[in-house]
């Protein structure tokens, strides 16, 4: 059941925040954290301006 769990989380994108402040703070020390919902809204805004991958 936790494998099950742990996939479901990684096909969700559950996460993505993190992995983006681990690589902010690894590459990009200078730069602000932003808090998870700025992150969401971003990565949705730009999903809405460049559709690429999206079927429909």
């Amino acid at each position: 059941m936790r494998g099950v769990l742990w996939w479901f989380d990684g096909v969700l994108g559950g996460q993505d925040y993190q992995r983006y402040v681990a690589h902010l703070r690894r590459a990009h020390p200078e730069r602000a954290v932003p808090s998870e919902r700025e992150y969401w809204r971003e990565r949705h805004a730009e999903a809405e301006r460049n559709p690429g991958a999206r079927c429909c």
